[in-house]
This record gives structure tokens, C-alpha cells and sequence, in this order.
């Protein structure tokens, strides 16, 4: 299976899966595609935060800019993650930039990969005319269970709604966000720390260790899960909590802890 791989993080999610994908004799990767995030548009991006601001307050705004060490530097301290470029150089894999996800560069990029499909591990939006250039298209790794968590960030939601378990879904990119078919899905319980941040760090090390291992299966095994894809049903759609959402996601965090120590 030749994999051409989109990120747009040199530190993020493919810096903590390629070691697992490497060690698989059945997959080839290609080349990996590292968008530099610049954005044409400036004034669309102010107006669509800005709007966003108005919908969660700047309380809430201001409480998400602090929340996201949690869902990146703090899960370090719980799994392992490499460094990109060297693996990449080691491995004699092609590692090429471009200033944005959907820019012309990209799709020279996964033209010259000429790839049997295509990973997005952190990435927003990716149009028709990226996701469709491999031969079976692309897969994204969403890490909560779809179509309940779509757009969602991990774990703080699930906790929001009372629930102590999680997940993963690995599934096929369309035109939307987090709506294409369902190749496969795994749930597992969240860790309880002692505080909402550390609980959050540990569980979503959790998932990216599960999600590595089933992501190595399904390529793998790709024609398999891909003939029993599930097409998801009606979703429903997070983003960053408002500081009221905030303070109850807390309280019902605080309300499974004291249950999980009895």
C-alpha cells in the first residue's frame, strides 16, 4: 500500500504515528506533505474567529487559548513522539512543504506521489481536488467517536455529557468535516487524573497509541475495511466550550472522579 501523508504540524499526530506506520512491511510511504498553514484570505479567517468569538464569549476564547497545551505539549509527557525530519531523512522518505493545505503546491505534491491513498493526520478543511488525487482517496484519523463527536475535541465532551468513555474513528474524508464513511472505531475508557487538564492529556496519549496500532491494521488491511464501510448518520458538532460549558464540564469531571474513587 503506497501512502502519501498531509500535516500540518511538524510536532503533531504523524510525529507520534510514522514510527508505527514504518514498521509495517506492507506499507510504503511515499512522501509527506507538511503545510506551512499561511492563509490567502486574511480577512475571511479574522471575520470566521471573530464570529466564534461571539458565539463562546471571550471568557471562553480566552480559557480555549489555555486548554490547548493539554491536547498538545502535555501529551507528551505521556507517549513518545520523534522527530519528523530526521525519521523522515533516516527513512529516505521524501518530506516536502507548502504554504497551505488546498494550495496548488499540495496538489503537485500528491500528483508526484501518485499514491494508493492518502493520510490527513492535523489538518482543517481539504478540498475535493486534494483528497480525491489517490487512487482510493484519503483517511483522517478523528480522535472521538463519530458521528456523536464531529469537529470535536477530545475527551473534554464526552466528560461534558457524563460519559468516562472515548474513542477513535478512522474514517474516509468527503467534502465535510468529520462526515465521511466509517472504516473503523474503537472505545476505550478515560483515564482519571487529578485534575480535568491532566485527565485530558493522559486519555488522548491513550488514543494516539490505540489509533497508531488500528490506523497499521486498516492499511493493511484496507480492501477488507473498505467493503464494509459505514456511512455515518445525522452528527452532532462541538467547538471550544463557553466559559458556562466550561465550568460544567469541569463540575462533571470533578462528579466522575468522586465516583471513580468510592
Amino acid at each position: 500500500m503506497k501512502v502519501v501523508i498531509l500535516t500540518s504540524s511538524m510536532n503533531g499526530t504523524l510525529a507520534h504515528h510514522l514510527p508505527f506506520l514504518l514498521k509495517s512491511k506492507s506499507i510504503e510511504i511515499k512522501m509527506v506533505v507538511v503545510s506551512e498553514g499561511l492563509v490567502a484570505n486574511k480577512n475571511k479567517l479574522y471575520k470566521k474567529k471573530l464570529k466564534k468569538i461571539l458565539s463562546i464569549g471571550v471568557l471562553g476564547a480566552i480559557n480555549g487559548i489555555r486548554m490547548r497545551k493539554w491536547f498538545d505539549e502535555d501529551i507528551k509527557q505521556h507517549t513518545t513522539f520523534i522527530d519528523l525530519k530526521a525519521v523522515c531523512v533516516a527513512n529516505g522518505i521524501s518530506l516536502k512543504s507548502t504554504p497551505s493545505i488546498n494550495c496548488k503546491e499540495t496538489e503537485n505534491c500528491f500528483r508526484e506521489a501518485n499514491a494508493d491513498i492518502g493520510l490527513s493526520l492535523g489538518n482543517g478543511y481539504i478540498a475535493k481536488r486534494i483528497f480525491s488525487i489517490p487512487s482510493f482517496g484519503m483517511l483522517n484519523i478523528h480522535h472521538e467517536v463519530l458521528p456523536d463527536y464531529q469537529n470535536a475535541q477530545s475527551v473534554i465532551w464526552q466528560l461534558y455529557n457524563g460519559s468516562t468513555t472515548t474513542g477513535f474513528t478512522i474514517h474516509k474524508i468527503d467534502e465535510h468535516i468529520d462526515t465521511g464513511a466509517i472504516l473503523y472505531q474503537e472505545k476505550i475508557n478515560i483515564e482519571i487524573k487529578n485534575t480535568l487538564g491532566e485527565t485530558v492529556s493522559a486519555t488522548i496519549a491513550k488514543l494516539y497509541d490505540a489509533s497508531a496500532k488500528a490506523l497499521v491494521n486498516v492499511l493493511e488491511n484496507f480492501a477488507q475495511y473498505n467493503s464494509v464501510a459505514k456511512l455515518q448518520g445525522n452528527g452532532v458538532s462541538y467547538t471550544t466550550p463557553s466559559i458556562w460549558k466550561f465550568i460544567k464540564m469541569n463540575n462533571q469531571f470533578k462528579k466522575i472522579k468522586r465516583n471513580n474513587s468510592k
